[in-house]
């Protein structure tokens, strides 16, 4: 099986705080499969460290104001070319991510709000019908 996956997910420092979201749950269920990391923040251009964003009225913006749209989006889109490219059977993002997140995000208010959504990324895969499942969803192994 192929699996795309968050790359901080599997221990990258990739995460806007400089730092990862390993998961020994995720870790576990991409054992013995073909693993394509990827971190849509960075292939939009992004920093690490960089600011916080969250999504506020279906832009991304980081928490000093200014948008972080276009590079989300353009993140998003590199996503979906190596997934046109790779064809995997299933996409684990990191959960609550303006770039990843699978049925909740923040809400833009920088406040720990989570409202119902999906991150950039995670939105276009599904509309372009790959499988994505938030590393939350995961069965414990």
């Amino acid at each position: 099986m192929r699996v795309l996956v968050s790359a901080c997910l599997i221990g990258d420092n990739c995460k806007y705080s400089g730092g990862n979201n390993r998961s020994m749950k995720v870790l576990r269920s991409i054992t013995g499969q073909e693993v394509i990391p990827v971190c849509p923040e960075m292939l939009g251009g992004l920093p690490v460290p960089r600011p916080k964003a969250e999504i506020r009225n279906g832009e991304v913006v980081f928490e000093t104001g200014e948008s972080a749209d276009e590079a989300f989006r353009l993140g998003a889109e590199k996503v979906l070319e190596i997934a046109k490219k790779y064809r995997p059977d299933l996409c684990i993002l990191q959960p609550r991510s303006p770039s990843c997140g699978k049925g909740k995000v923040y809400d833009g208010t920088f406040s720990g709000t989570l409202v119902d959504g999906d991150g950039v990324a995670a939105k276009l895969l599904m509309e372009n019908g790959f499988k994505v499942v938030s590393a939350d969803e995961l069965e414990d192994r």
